[in-house]
């Protein structure tokens, strides 16, 4: 939920997008003024342009030796009052009732074929600006040099990730309350839910408090270190380099899927089957989802003594096979399975619940050549696709097809007609790389 409220609020307050949501709750502090951040070693994908970043539970004053005066830098962290802050109000109540038809909402995400339902989402946040400015942490810069001898700096050194300063961030400047409430009766995606996930109850209802000073958002610098100097690189900041898609994007996306699972491709039958069931595993259950990136995170970075152990039984079977492969290859399944976690990422839920249906009823094949055929167009204004490709024996196939891709933001009709919504390329390239590993993995090939 937590996640929801922030790249709600990024979107709606920062257009450029060089913001970067901060995705957990129990992360924020990590994330505030002066805080050093790892660049995660994963290169942008078609669905996710911007930088990944990795708390440290350090700060700058952490690694810096103590300078001529002894002081410290708490004169980098800006008040809540001072020249470099901001505030703002943003609100948002909405309530969305449906009857006897079909009806899909984006945010929050509901689902409705049939029968009736209501979804209701509600808060309201003061966020503020907090900034370092450049001046103070030049001045900075000049007076007082990293130390070589900090365990954290000797380990950075031992590998390939890139170190980031935060400086600017985006707070809740007073205690805030997120409520939603979703309530469906009669519904296709209540049953789904029951089906997978063992919630058979058709009301939902959630909140979350944010509290006061939480770090909502950020922006971070980079960081480069030689010899005990340290300098900023002014022209690569947290937004980084936004590559752009519209060209060629569909070729574009494939030849990026291809490239990630050209490893699985090449697997055994009942290998594809080991991996199948595990994706499948995390598609009812994303507790599972921070472990595997965390073990994935530990071959990239190829830590001494690392250990692909679990002990969860629908992690076993995959973290042993890893254990077991050569060290390039374990590498190359890694990042597939990373570039997976990273696309189910972008999806919501209910999405996930309906991977897990359509797998089951062995459409995903003819639902990836949809996508992909939706992803030839530009998705920034009304268009129309074949109909055939909406064209299922079952029509309970075709109406769950279109609450896939209308959970995606684009709204389909039965006659091929196309309207997207709001910024759709991303999380539709997503759903295209969940439905090509699904598809590819359950080939029996």
């Amino acid at each position: 939920m937590f996640k929801k409220v922030t790249r709600y609020i990024v979107s709606q307050m920062d257009p450029k997008e060089e913001l970067v949501p901060v995705e957990s709750i129990a992360d924020h502090e990590h994330f505030r003024p002066s805080c050093l951040l790892v660049g995660k070693e994963k290169r942008k994908t078609v669905f996710h342009q911007g930088p990944y970043y990795q708390r440290t539970g350090f700060t700058l004053d952490d690694v810096l030796l103590p300078g001529d005066d002894g002081k410290s830098t708490d004169s980098l962290h800006p008040s809540g009052d001072g020249p470099h802050s901001r505030q703002f109000t943003l609100t948002k109540v909405t309530t969305d009732q449906v009857d006897g038809c079909l009806s899909l909402s984006v945010d929050p995400a509901n689902v409705e074929l049939k029968g009736g339902g209501s979804v209701s989402q509600e808060f309201s946040i003061k966020p503020q600006t907090k900034t370092i400015s450049m001046g103070s942490l030049e001045a900075l810069r000049q007076k007082r040099k990293i130390n070589m001898d900090h365990s954290f700096i000797q380990q950075l050194q031992r590998t390939k990730l890139k170190l980031f300063l935060v400086y600017e961030t985006l707070e809740a400047s007073e205690e805030a309350v997120y409520k939603e409430s979703t309530k469906v009766h009669g519904s296709f995606l209540a049953k789904i839910y029951a089906k997978f996930s063992a919630k058979g109850t058709t009301e939902n209802r959630q909140s979350i408090v944010i509290p006061k000073s939480c770090t909502l958002a950020f922006r971070a610098i980079e960081m480069n270190i030689y010899k005990g100097e340290w300098r900023l690189g002014f022209f690569i900041q947290c937004s980084g380099e936004l590559v752009g898609y519209e060209d060629d994007g569909p070729s574009e996306v494939v030849r990026e899927v291809v490239q990630h699972y050209a490893v699985f491709s090449k697997l055994s039958p009942d290998l594809r089957v080991m991996f199948l069931k595990t994706i499948t595993a995390v598609l009812r259950d994303r507790n599972l989802f921070p472990e595997l990136s965390q073990k994935m995170e530990d071959v990239f970075a190829g830590i001494d003594g690392y250990e692909l152990k679990t002990e969860s039984p629908d992690l076993k079977d995959l973290l042993s096979t890893l254990e077991n492969s050569p060290r390039d290859h374990r590498r190359l399944l890694a990042e597939g399975i990373t570039y997976t976690l990273d696309a189910l990422d972008e999806l919501l839920d209910d999405q996930l619940l309906l991977l897990l249906e359509s797998l089951e009823r062995k459409i995903v094949s003819q639902q990836l050549k949809l996508v992909e055929k939706l992803l030839e167009h530009e998705l920034e204004k009304p268009f129309r696709v074949d109909a055939r490709l909406l064209s299922f024996p079952r029509q309970e196939d075709q109406h769950l097809t279109m609450a896939l891709v209308e959970l995606s933001r684009v709204k389909l009709q039965e006659d091929g007609s196309a309207v997207p919504m709001e910024h759709p390329f991303e999380v539709m390239a997503a759903l295209y790389v969940a439905l090509y590993i699904l598809c590819l993995l359950s080939d029996p090939k």
